[in-house]
């Protein structure tokens, strides 16, 4: 499902609006739907906290 919003998406952890980002790095950002509903994370913050991501996975995963 799309995100529907009028608002361009905006990095959790570094404030950073995806509306900011070169077309080809607006394609690299990383969302998830949670408890909190879209978080989204520009690609910078992704390799940063990748660990923290991959945490997250379920052990199906690995």
């Amino acid at each position: 499902m799309a995100d529907r919003s009028p608002e361009p998406p905006i990095c959790q952890r570094c404030g950073r609006s995806r509306a900011d980002a070169p077309p080809a790095e607006a394609l690299a950002w990383s969302m998830e739907n949670g408890r909190r509903g879209q978080v989204w994370l520009c690609p910078s913050c992704a390799r940063t906290h990748v660990r923290d991501i991959e945490g997250k996975l379920p052990d199906e995963y690995w």
